[in-house]
Parts: structure tokens; sequence; C-alpha cells
């Protein structure tokens, strides 16, 4: 099974491919999509479409994980990331992959067992999980591999309740 895993984002996307093989996790590929500033808006969420689109034909994942929209304090930024997170979702209906949302509470909890987690915490976690040599950077991308990994967690339990 092959997970891409989102941090959405407009400036930032973060990725993570994901694999489980054998009941063993293994990272494939991660990174970042990053938009140019000098771009309008506009041209910045084509570039996160065509971009996620050749990942899509890289990886032909199984299934998307991506973080669910929370209201920060800055309304203008998250509606950005939501627009982000709309071309991101296209591309999924592109592709006909399933895609699940997850929010920064139930990832925190799936890879630490504790929600308020810290950055840091999480970043160790997914180091040890995958058997990383270092840490998975940068923080969206790191961020992205926790996404993934805990569809995988929540793949893994629904499959053992139901089996």
């Amino acid at each position: 099974m092959i997970i891409l895993g989102i941090d959405p984002g407009y400036a930032i996307v973060g990725y993570a491919v994901v694999a489980l093989k054998k009941n063993k996790l293994m990272l494939v590929k991660c990174g970042t999509i990053e938009t140019p500033s000098m771009l309008n808006f506009a041209a910045r969420l084509e570039h996160i479409y065509s971009q996620i689109k050749i990942i899509f034909k890289n990886f032909e994942p199984n299934a998307v994980a991506i973080e669910s929209l929370y209201f920060q304090k800055n309304k203008k930024t998250a509606i950005s990331v939501a627009h982000a997170r709309g071309v991101i979702l296209l591309a999924t209906q592109r592709f006909r992959t399933k895609v699940f949302e997850y929010t920064p509470l139930q990832v925190k909890s799936s890879i630490t067992g504790f929600g308020r987690a810290t950055k840091q915490q999480i970043i160790s976690m997914t180091q040890r999980l995958l058997n990383l040599k270092s840490p998975a950077k940068p923080d969206d991308a790191a961020d992205a591999i926790a996404i993934a990994i805990c569809h995988l967690n929540v793949f893994k339990y629904i499959d053992r309740f139901i089996s």
C-alpha cells in the first residue's frame, strides 16, 4: 500500500510518499512544493496542481491522507490554504484516489499517543518509525510523513478490527 501524505499550504505544500510492505513502513520520497511569492495567487495554485499531478504519475498512491483545515488566527491565511487544498483535492479526484482527512490532534495522537505532542516529538517519532538516519526536513515534509503514517495506523487498526 502506498500513501501520499499532504500538509497543505499555498506557499509551501509538504508531501510524503510512504509505503507499507509486509508490515514495514518505508519512506519512498518526501519534499515540498514551493510556490514563488512573485506569482499571482492563481498561478501559485496552478503550480501546486501541476506538481501534485506529477507526484501521482510517479508514485501512483493507493490513497491520500491530508490534514484537515483548521482556522487559525489569520482568516486570510486559512482561506488561501483552503484554496490550495481545493486544487489538491481536484488532483486526487482526477486520479480517482480516495482521500482521508485527519486533524492535527488525530495525527499527533496516532504518531506519539499524545494529542498535544510538540513538533520535535512528531519529527523524532517519525524518524524512529521509518528508521531514518536523520530527521526529515523541512518541517512541512515531516508533517506530511506524520499524516501518511497516521492514515496507515488507522488503516491497520480498522483492518484488524474488521478481520
